[in-house]
């Protein structure tokens, strides 16, 4: 995914694009989040991908743990 829409954040975008690859299964839970694989698969500056980031986590989708990186949160039984 490297054609963003100019007219919304790219950071929006990739949440959408992550929310959606949670969703499918793609990123199962425990999944990690690799800042470094993210920002070159969307070809954008770390600080990008941590707003997207901090976004899915505020939506409850994701955990981050200091030292260890961000995690697709498991499903609620």
């Amino acid at each position: 995914m490297n054609r963003f829409d100019p007219t919304r954040p790219k950071w929006q975008q990739i949440a959408e694009t992550i929310r959606q690859r949670i969703a499918d299964g793609t990123y199962p839970p425990q999944h990690r989040l690799s800042e470094v694989k993210l920002s070159e698969e969307f070809d954008v500056a770390r600080v990008t991908l941590r707003k997207a980031v901090a976004d899915l986590r505020e939506d409850g989708l994701i955990i981050t743990t200091p030292g260890m990186g961000s995690f697709v949160k498991p499903k609620d039984k």
